[in-house]
């Protein structure tokens, strides 16, 4: 992990626990070794730090999904492997989650626009999979059900069991057993 992703992380922990808004610089700072005044070497403000943790996670989710399904053998592994891998995401950056779902309000205008035409495009991925595996289904269908599967998985921070395996099994059978009953 470089310096720069070490401190996203370290304020992406703090703004999970506390809220964008109960974070101080010196706050991030203090959590990662050096003074608040030093983070702005690297970030102009707690909201470019905002901004560039939740636009950087949009773009690996995207990436991320256009690999997966380029490298899949059929549209059920591609879907099947989609499911896997927003699962662990999901299990391994449950803080990511957190601050997307209470603190996107808080980056700016224009980091508020790119993160939302990447998690369009990340949806829409899944989309192409969903109609590709069952060429009948409407893609008003798809695009709902997509959204009702990441809801689910990305409801991770508030649902992880005792352990990691236990949390990816369940989560996995669960989001394959509702995209399956909504699409077939």
């Amino acid at each position: 992990m470089s310096r720069r992703e070490h401190l996203l992380h370290g304020a992406a922990v703090l703004f999970a626990e506390r809220g964008f808004a109960g974070v101080t610089m010196d706050d991030i700072g203090a959590a990662a070794g050096v003074s608040g005044p030093a983070l702005y070497h690297h970030f102009s403000s707690k909201e470019a730090m905002l901004g560039e943790m939740l636009v950087s996670i949009s773009e690996h989710l995207h990436e991320q999904g256009t690999a997966i399904v380029a490298a899949a053998i059929d549209a059920d592994h591609a879907l099947d492997s989609l499911i896997r891998a927003h699962v662990v995401f999901a299990i391994d950056h449950p803080e990511l989650i957190t601050v997307h779902f209470r603190d996107l309000v808080q980056a700016s205008e224009p980091d508020r626009q790119q993160v939302r035409r990447l998690q369009a495009r990340y949806v829409h991925i899944w989309v192409e999979v969903v109609t590709g595996r069952n060429p009948g289904v409407d893609p008003a269908v798809a695009r709902a059900s997509v959204r009702a599967v990441l809801g689910l998985i990305n409801s991770t921070p508030y649902n992880m069991l005792a352990n990691r395996d236990s949390t990816e099994a369940l989560l996995h059978a669960m989001a394959t057993a509702a995209m399956r009953a909504s699409i077939g």
